[in-house]
């Protein structure tokens, strides 16, 4: 069962669901209508809204200021094979922000949904980086 909510405004629900869900090991829980939908994976849920959407997330700001996807914000998913998985999503012709850098606990990529969200693929290089630990 999930235990964080990160909410994404996306330009195509539909589009996101099949990238996160076909791409990314993500699980739909609900989509009850075209500009609104939840999914999961392991703790994580991800809520995805249309920009203009609503009423909900994707509604416009009392200013008429529409919510936007991109930014820097992101969630991290942790990967066992960083590379392997880049070339893979590659392949599929996945965006990408940036190559694989390498920080103090690990190994990283900002990948892009298909609304220009980004997507950090981690893989940890210290035992005290892994979300959960080894054995």
């Amino acid at each position: 069962m999930a235990s964080v909510s990160v909410r994404y405004i996306v330009n195509d629900v539909d589009e996101a669901i099949a990238f996160y869900c076909g791409r990314l090991g993500f699980r739909e829980v609900m989509h009850p209508a075209p500009t609104f939908a939840m999914l999961s994976r392991g703790d994580l849920r991800l809520v995805l809204s249309a920009a203009g959407g609503g009423p909900g997330g994707g509604q416009a700001m009392p200013d008429g200021t529409l919510p936007q996807p991109g930014g820097w914000n992101r969630f991290s998913i942790e990967v066992s094979d960083l590379a392997a998985m880049v070339e893979s999503l590659r392949a599929a012709g996945a965006r990408f922000r940036n190559e694989i850098v390498s920080g103090v606990g690990g190994r990283q990529i900002l990948l892009e949904d298909p609304s220009g969200n980004p997507i950090e693929l981690f893989e940890p290089t210290l035992p005290e980086a892994r979300l959960t630990p080894e054995g």
